[in-house]
């Protein structure tokens, strides 16, 4: 039945005398809007970015979700594609496709991380399960009511599918990515069981959440036991040579489980320095600082030497572990020149490479994160990531046990940068700034830490 039937059913000029007719125009004028707005509807077909762009918001300020007190629905999901990049570039990501699903009160379906670093060689990039490095329920424990993870067997109809075309290069801005995932918590793209989102590493890029809420998904990603008692095993063998260097043999074994009580317990201490001079890394931030105009992004093996043996109050002797990715190390050298009193361990002479060996890339470098992260003395590079979140773990815990002044010489867990230039010619006292409103700063590296 068209329009013209209805003169038929009594339609005569703007005079309506039959129901039919009236449900017939409206309609009409429903399907003309939606084609209008939604000329690229079709499940499986990319949404129309250009509809979404068109529409303002004031993203001025912070999106916080730290506050929101409401049930994640489990019954709507976000699917994100295969997380990609170095361990903390991915940890990154995956908080953000926690907190874009939690914008949108979605559970965010389990998503891949990857086992290999590779930048540009996509088909090369060896997937692993998210539960397979962190444990799956603990993170559900934790974030409970914050964020929330599913698995795809909690889908009741995987052809339910909305895919989301997230946009790329200089014209794709925040608040345009901003506006987009609003849009798409509406009608009609919310009826779908399933956002999924695609495009270029979607979450690398844009940000737009507060650093406080990132560190609460942070603190809800526990290692699998396997590799957490791996991670144990390293921190204890530095320990035990730490025992050997201070002449105390009888001292207990401390527990290196992360736990309230153990932070309690006396400790032998170690310095953690992240010794980033791999030859990757010595490309990239020369390229950096070329692109940035600074000239304190790069540091030498002798400047890094010379400023973690100037830091104020370090008490030695002391045992340094260099957390530093070996297989891309041209300078086999590292273990010489250090200052009188500290005493550097590698994998090697630490005699843990074995542990590392059986594990890929990725948990490899989670096993260096943990044991920086919990080294009473950290020194890293400002512009790295990994860096970058071992300062925002560090400061986090500080803050949680009523630390106050991060920036006292006696705090408890300093952390410093070697690539800034700081008192008596040592580092640079680091601390993060956590009421930052986005995560730019670690993301992308920052002169700026703080103290």
């Amino acid at each position: 039945m068209d329009l013209s039937d209805c003169k038929h059913l009594g339609f005569s000029g703007n005079h309506l005398k039959s129901l039919t007719c009236k449900c017939l125009v409206l309609s009409g004028f429903v399907l003309l809007f939606r084609a209008l707005l939604f000329p690229k509807f079709p499940a499986f077909a990319g949404f129309d970015a250009n509809y979404f762009v068109s529409i303002q918001s004031d993203s001025s300020s912070p999106l916080s979700l730290s506050n929101v007190e409401s049930e994640i629905r489990k019954d709507k999901f976000v699917e994100a594609p295969q997380i990609v990049w170095g361990l903390n570039n991915q940890k990154i990501a995956l908080a953000r496709a926690c907190l874009t699903a939690r914008m949108m009160n979605r559970t965010l379906l389990m998503p891949s991380l990857s086992a290999s670093l590779f930048y540009k060689e996509v088909d090369q990039l060896q997937p692993i399960s998210f539960d397979k490095v962190f444990q799956f329920d603990k993170f559900n424990s934790l974030c409970n009511g914050f964020v929330r993870l599913g698995r795809y067997s909690d889908v009741s109809n995987l052809t339910d599918v909305f895919e989301l075309q997230k946009g790329s290069g200089r014209k794709w801005t925040a608040d345009r990515d901003l506006d987009q995932l609003k849009q798409s918590s509406k009608f009609p793209v919310d009826g779908y069981e399933v956002i999924k989102i695609i495009g270029k590493n979607p979450f690398l890029w844009h940000d737009h959440w507060p650093v406080k809420d990132y560190a609460k998904i942070f603190e809800c990603l526990i290692l699998v036991d396997k590799i957490a008692k791996d991670a144990d095993r390293v921190v204890s063998k530095i320990r035990d040579n730490g025992k050997k260097v201070n002449h105390r043999p009888n001292l207990d074994k401390i527990s290196t489980v992360n736990s309230e009580s153990s932070e309690l317990q006396p400790q032998l201490p170690y310095v953690a320095v992240h010794m980033r001079i791999e030859k990757d890394w010595m490309i990239h931030c020369k390229k950096l600082e070329q692109r940035s105009n600074k000239t304190q992004i790069c540091s030498s093996k002798q400047e890094i030497l010379e400023r973690v043996g100037n830091i104020v109050g370090l008490k030695t002797p002391s045992v340094v572990y260099l957390a530093v990715a070996d297989t891309l190390l041209e300078d086999h050298s590292i273990l010489n020149g250090w200052r009188e009193g500290l005493i550097p361990f590698v994998k090697k002479n630490l005699g843990v490479i074995g542990i590392y060996k059986k594990y890929p890339y990725l948990i490899q470098s989670a096993i260096d994160y943990e044991v920086c992260v919990r080294a009473n003395v950290f020194v890293g590079n400002s512009f790295s990531t990994f860096s970058s979140l071992i300062a925002l773990e560090r400061t986090h815990k500080m803050i949680k046990l009523g630390v106050k002044d991060f920036c006292d010489r006696d705090v408890r867990w300093p952390s410093y940068a070697y690539n800034i230039l700081g008192e008596s010619k040592g580092p640079q006292r680091w601390t993060t700034d956590m009421s930052a409103s986005n995560l730019q700063a670690i993301s992308y590296g920052s002169d700026d830490i703080s103290c």
